[in-house]
């Protein structure tokens, strides 16, 4: 991991909000070990930093976001999974848990594991251009770094079939029209896009919305929203927020008529 501009995945700070870029643009931003090592790191890094409210992931260059695992790699017998961290998943992402909300900010290709990392984040933005998709029945593969578990949780379960069983690409239009991406802007505007949407989340008070993320995430399986175990999840999450520093700051700056000045604590 690099913020100097080296190495396969850099890291850079704008105010609140992490700029996470893949950096193999020569290779299309393809994931091979050292790639899913640093990324994996970088998300540990940045979400151990209370000054870090939410997180950007994009990729070098303007050819690919991410086209995925790198197949000479794997060719040669290394693992698109972290070596001391498997249970990070793809990328050292596909599989990792952090209470920063993230954003993917996509351009240029990003099918098979590009359109998984997109999966695993929390909101994402997309060039008009840009194709998500899951080729990888054309290939006698399966989208197993999450694809085919949460696409189809993210959108209606017979267009989730349609895209994994015919290997077919969606247009940015069309994902965005069932939901895989907020945002569709300009080629060139996708960066500064997904750091606005950041900015506005990174505006609000950060213990507030690490818990919303995980009560979101923790809570989605559940049938009803009268039974007693949604309710201890609610409980466990939200109920110690309401004693914090920011909740009165929140409270007083309304009062006041004033910005809050939020100390994540």
């Amino acid at each position: 991991m690099s913020e100097n501009g080296t190495g396969t995945v850099l890291v850079e700070r704008r105010g609140h909000v992490a700029l996470i870029t893949l950096n193999r643009p020569e290779a299309m931003n393809t994931v091979n070990q050292e790639l899913a090592v640093a990324l994996g790191e970088a998300l540990e890094r940045v979400d151990a930093d209370t000054g870090v409210r939410a997180v950007v992931l994009t990729g070098a260059g303007e050819r690919a976001f991410c086209a995925g695992m790198d197949l000479k790699a794997f060719a040669r017998g290394e693992s698109a999974l972290p070596a001391e961290h498997p249970e990070w998943g793809f990328a050292g992402y596909a599989r990792h848990a952090i209470s920063t909300p993230t954003i993917a900010a996509v351009n240029g290709f990003a099918l098979g594991g590009g359109s998984e990392l997109v999966l695993a984040s929390d909101l994402a933005v997309a060039g008009r251009s840009v194709k998500l998709g899951f080729p990888e029945v054309t290939r006698g593969l399966v989208a197993a770094a999450g694809g085919v578990i949460r696409l189809q949780r993210q959108i209606p379960q017979k267009f989730a079939l349609e895209a994994v069983l015919t290997g077919e690409p969606l247009t940015a239009e069309r994902a965005y029209e069932l939901g895989l991406v907020n945002r569709v802007v300009d080629d060139g505007q996708v960066v500064d896009a997904a750091l606005a949407l950041a900015e506005r989340i990174a505006a609000n008070a950060p213990l507030a919305v690490q818990a919303s993320k995980r009560f979101i995430h923790r809570t989605a399986d559940f049938g009803s929203d009268w039974g007693d175990e949604v309710w201890a999840v609610h409980d466990a999450e939200i109920m110690p927020l309401f004693e914090s520093e920011d909740a009165q700051e929140g409270a007083r700056a309304f009062t006041e008529k004033r910005a809050p000045e939020w100390k994540g604590r």
